[in-house]
């Protein structure tokens, strides 16, 4: 297998925390009660634009030579590790603060990501990475937020006195 450059792997990781954004978006859901519809349709649209990013950043590997597979393969490891920590995070859990705090992680790290694509490519100066990073960024922040919003909105309702289960 190809070996991949430090940006070509930095790919492959916000390829995979894509690809695992919108399993943690779906799991998260049906941990929320019907009448949060608000909360539901928020992780119905980061579930979506999840499979947008992950359907560019493919595009993007694509545009490596003869590295995609390479790409891919890492990205594939990528989304197990983080689905096997949202399991692990997640496990036994029904209440839906919980996802949304794991969420609040997982929505840190893939900004943390991004940035990191961002700048490394300042010096690599590749304009299909420089078109993907100004477009998944914004995005990824306004996830990020949103999570957090709903967190403390779930938190909000909470009874601080209630006993964990």
């Amino acid at each position: 297998m190809a070996t991949l450059t430090k940006l070509e792997s930095k790919i492959a990781e916000v390829l995979g925390l894509a690809m695992a954004s919108g399993v943690a978006a779906d799991t998260v859901s049906d941990l929320l009660d019907e009448d949060r519809a608000e909360l539901i349709e928020q992780l119905g649209t980061m579930a979506r634009e999840a499979q947008e990013t992950e359907r560019r950043c493919k595009a993007v590997a694509g545009t490596f030579n003869r590295k995609k597979t390479a790409i891919l393969a890492a990205a594939r490891e990528t989304r197990d590790e983080a689905v096997d920590m949202m399991d692990t995070y997640l496990d036994g859990e029904d209440d839906p603060l919980d996802g949304f705090e794991f969420l609040i992680m997982a929505e840190a790290g893939e900004v943390g990501h991004w940035l990191i694509v961002a700048k490394l490519n300042q010096r690599a100066a590749n304009a299909e990475v420089q078109a993907l990073t100004d477009w998944a960024l914004p995005i990824q922040e306004e996830h990020f937020r949103a999570v957090t919003d709903g967190a403390l909105a779930l938190a909000g309702d909470a009874d601080p006195d209630a006993e964990e289960g």
